[in-house]
């Protein structure tokens, strides 16, 4: 017999921000595989017994290579469990979901995917300010700060990152932006463009820093810290 794993987003980190499915799953789960964000007390949700396995993925730490999860994956399927693949967010943005629904799909197992609160939607909430606006932010767009080797991606969209009507949010870029901000102001964005670094989205701890693009790239030039953070620009930003 085949198990069946659930693809479960656990947004920011807040365990009031899960969805009455994710915590369905979670307590009918055998297994659980979650992220460095999702744990905590999120995981009071899981039935006692169940397996519980760390396998996140944080930049500077050593972490489980992406063929090893999705062989957990398989494995515990194999197994005839309900596993619960818990990732932050939503698994679906910048979540490296795809190459594990292909792991499955190729040992034809069967899945399903839970969409969570995404973090850039609630940083935006935590920081008061919408992602839209009639007229001049039309548009939001979501862009990783860095490739698989840690650098800025060389392969970016700069004229349409350095757009004035557009919301932009940079995902996983703190190391990168200052690099990102210098090409984006020579492609036309303006070096006052409103900014704001959201560090621990949703968290006791959460902070909201807000600035410049110039600025910001000059403050995290100095110093990055170590906690997990979105990086929002555009105009909504000073709002």
């Amino acid at each position: 017999m085949t198990g069946f794993v659930s693809f479960v987003g656990s947004g920011p980190g807040d365990p009031e921000l899960l969805t009455l499915k994710a915590v369905d799953r979670l307590k009918r789960a055998d297994a659980v595989l979650f992220d460095d964000l999702s744990a905590g007390p999120i995981l009071a949700h899981v039935r006692t017994g169940a397996d519980l396995v760390g396998v996140g993925k944080r930049a500077g730490r050593l972490s489980p290579k992406q063929d090893h999860v999705s062989r957990l994956l398989v494995d515990y399927a194999r197994e005839n469990q309900r596993v619960v693949r818990l990732k932050s967010g939503d698994g679906g943005t910048f979540g490296r979901l795809e190459e594990e629904l292909t792991a499955l799909s190729a040992a034809s197992i069967p899945y399903e995917i839970i969409p969570g609160v995404p973090s850039a939607c609630a940083a935006a909430a935590a920081a008061g300010i919408p992602l839209t606006r009639r007229l001049n932010a039309r548009r939001v767009q979501f862009v990783t700060g860095h490739d698989f080797t840690g650098a800025l991606p060389d392969d970016l969209n700069l004229p349409t990152l350095a757009d004035a009507n557009a919301t932009t949010v940079v995902f996983m870029g703190k190391r990168t932006f200052p690099k990102l901000v210098d090409m984006l102001v020579g492609h036309g964005m303006a070096p006052d463009t409103p900014a704001l670094l959201a560090e621990n989205v949703s968290l006791p701890d959460q902070t909201i820093h807000r600035d410049t693009v110039t600025g910001l790239a000059a403050k995290l030039a100095q110093d990055v810290g170590d906690k997990p953070a979105l990086i929002l620009y555009g105009s909504l930003a000073d709002i």
